[in-house]
């Protein structure tokens, strides 16, 4: 396996070119996301399509979106080795902190503890992110562990171009946490309102139990009612100005990750150009829904992701 995963990181490492950029089982690459200009088709989120195949949200997206994370792992961890590395320079450490603080909240965290709910992910939508998780991984485990920078000399003089890269991708990753929350808060309000209701309907239950003689109607259950998902236009943050900041909060995130690796971090770079492809179309169909849910004066003058822009 170590052997494998060097291999292919060297493969990419050589070339400079991750895979995410040629493979045809990511629709996440550029390329691809062609498709997407053309659909509103994406069966996840707001926008999650009733199907049979349908997975649980939460346990589709920690699946979908982990293999990244253990792949950059396993590289940093084998591939030095491998190599003949005895040392990696402490920003390739860095770096790799960073992706993996990113994905420990994305993958896991987010999902698994916070969310109040998801909605249902198509297998079309896991297998094509799990592709691109594990490709992207690869990619950029394999530059910081042994295809890439490997001593301090090779990071000789770039201190303030890593602090000023720290300072975006940290600042890029509390807007995104931020503006999460802010979705987050839509539901558990929801969900809120639905305890309530639930707490009413006992208390009327028991009140109609004690009014009553008959057993019959005395043991009656009352039938539960569920809540339908909730949807509203967040105001608070950057979403005064944009439909999807969590979105620009992360181009701006990985911006910083790319700074911090440099103009040759080609994996960096090409991650960013996949993020902005894929958000993008996706940003702007966004918009389109909440126009035609909450109505053209409700959104006012909204963008999508950009403001004043896009």
């Amino acid at each position: 396996m170590t052997g494998l995963a060097s291999s292919f990181a060297g493969a990419l490492g050589a070339h400079k070119l991750p895979l995410a950029i040629l493979s045809p089982g990511a629709p996440h690459s550029p390329p691809l996301t062609l498709i997407q200009w053309t659909t509103d088709w994406y069966p996840q989120g707001k926008t999650s399509a009733s199907s049979r195949f349908n997975l649980p949200g939460k346990t589709a997206w920690a699946v979908m979106e982990t293999p990244g994370l253990m792949a950059l792992l396993y590289c940093m961890l084998t591939i030095p080795a491998a190599q003949g590395i005895e040392k990696l320079p402490l920003a390739n450490w860095v770096m790799a902190t960073l992706f993996t603080i990113h994905y420990i909240y994305r993958a896991l965290i987010s999902p698994l503890l916070l969310n109040p709910s998801m909605s249902p992910i198509h297998p079309f939508i896991l297998v094509s992110a799990l592709s691109f998780q594990i490709i992207n991984g690869t990619c950029i485990g394999g530059y910081l562990a042994g295809y890439g920078p490997t001593s301090a000399q090779d990071w000789a003089g770039t201190a303030p171009r890593i602090a000023f890269g720290m300072i975006i991708f940290l600042g890029g990753f509390l807007g995104n946490i931020y503006h999460d929350d802010e979705l987050r808060e839509i539901r558990r309000a929801a969900a809120r309102a639905q305890g309530r209701r639930k707490l009413e309907e006992e208390a009327q239950g028991e009140e109609e139990k004690s009014k009553r003689s008959s057993s019959k109607a005395g043991g009656r259950k009352m039938k539960k009612k569920e809540v339908d998902k909730v949807y509203r236009v967040p105001e608070n943050g950057l979403f005064r100005l944009v439909l999807y900041p969590h979105y620009l909060c992360e181009w701006i995130e990985w911006a910083g990750f790319w700074v911090i690796g440099g103009w040759a971090c080609a994996p960096a770079r090409n991650f960013v150009l996949n993020e902005v492809s894929t958000m993008l179309p996706r940003a702007l169909n966004g918009r389109r829904w909440y126009v035609e849910r909450f109505g053209p004066k409700a959104i006012g003058s909204k963008r999508a992701i950009i403001p004043g822009l896009i």
